[in-house]
């Protein structure tokens, strides 16, 4: 086997994620929870991070690995919380910010600008936050992946505006960081409809909403969070994918 040097030390190329750190941004819940899952699953040590203590807690209660997942609260709102939490992890080998609010949602003559701009720093600041703090001890052969999402390519119409710019930004930011901190990759995941918590504020409705929307996507089935967690776990593995979205939306764009 070939080694690589890697920050100050010999490495096999990365094939797996066997003993590898990963943090989760929002890995409390929803995807997130599905992707440190997953990465427990596959031999990775994971380290989830959300807003609500409690909720850390419970996660790590149902994710039942030991000392192979750690938690740690930090607001992606919260710049001094954000550097702290990268000081905590130390050197690590992937990022996954899978992140996120509830997004604004009136016509573009109704918009009330002070949820526009949380929305603004909780997803997109706190990302550029996560990567400015994140190289001081990211390991040179790792990698950053961000979460946009369907809006980009199917806002919703009348309110949509501002979740497709924000969502369609990740795309560029990632190219451009790619070239800029190579040989570290970064890429971005867009899910469509995913079965997750955010969805049971609408109700009795959800069921309806995704036998309609199941009907309609070539994939014929609104998948779960473990069923997108793939995506991820393929972005952290492949040594030669960077500056890349992935679509893991059922063909939800086609349509």
């Amino acid at each position: 086997m070939t080694l690589t040097y890697i920050a100050n030390e010999w490495r096999p190329p990365v094939t797996s994620l066997v003993d590898r750190k990963v943090i989760v941004v929002g890995g409390s819940s929803g995807i997130g929870l599905g992707v440190a899952e997953a990465a427990l699953n596959s031999g990775a040590k994971v380290v989830i991070v959300g807003r609500s203590h409690e909720k850390l807690q419970a996660a790590e209660r149902a994710l039942n690995a030991g000392n192979r997942v750690t938690s740690l609260v930090a607001d992606m709102t919260d710049e001094a919380g954000v550097a702290r939490l990268f000081d905590k992890v130390g050197a690590f080998d992937h990022l996954v910010s899978t992140a996120g609010t509830l997004p604004p949602g009136d016509p573009i003559e109704r918009a009330d600008m002070e949820a526009v701009r949380r929305f603004v720093d909780n997803k997109l600041i706190g990302a550029v936050m996560l990567a400015k703090h994140a190289v001081r001890t990211l390991r040179a052969d790792g990698s950053m992946t961000f979460t946009s999402g369907i809006n980009k390519d199917k806002p919703p119409v009348p309110g949509g505006s501002v979740v497709a710019a924000i969502a369609d930004s990740f795309s560029y930011f990632a190219r451009a960081l790619a070239l800029e901190l190579g040989p570290m990759r970064v890429n971005v995941v867009s899910p469509g409809w995913v079965d997750t918590p955010m969805w049971d504020i609408v109700g009795e409705a959800k069921s309806g909403f995704f036998a309609d929307m199941a009907a309609r996507l070539p994939s014929r089935k609104i998948p779960t969070a473990a069923d997108v967690a793939a995506a991820y776990l393929y972005l952290m593995e492949s040594d030669f994918t960077t500056g890349e979205t992935i679509r893991i939306d059922g063909g939800h764009n086609l349509i």
